[in-house]
């Protein structure tokens, strides 16, 4: 038996850059993160992330995150006072 696989897959030019060049940061080949990915698919027994579309509410959350905006707690018991918990 072959120790390796041929797989091909057709990305739009932009998707396959843009992560290829992430993928160089850190160091792993193209080859490897497929490895990476087939073997997590495995593991999970399916897609190895959520596959479902957020909601418009957890869009913005997720925007307010990065934007920094939102409230900060110095401990989870904070954090439950605040929100009514």
């Amino acid at each position: 038996m072959a120790k390796t696989a041929m797989t091909h897959a057709r990305l739009t030019p932009e998707v396959k850059k843009n992560a290829e060049a992430i993928l160089r940061e850190m160091g792993i080949s193209v080859s490897s993160a497929y490895e990476l990915f087939y073997r997590q698919i495995i593991a999970h027994r399916g897609l190895p992330f959520d596959a479902r579309v957020p909601t418009r509410d957890t869009v913005d959350a997720m925007q307010d995150a990065r934007d920094g905006k939102g409230n900060r707690y110095a401990t989870v018991e904070e954090m439950f006072t605040d929100c009514g918990c």
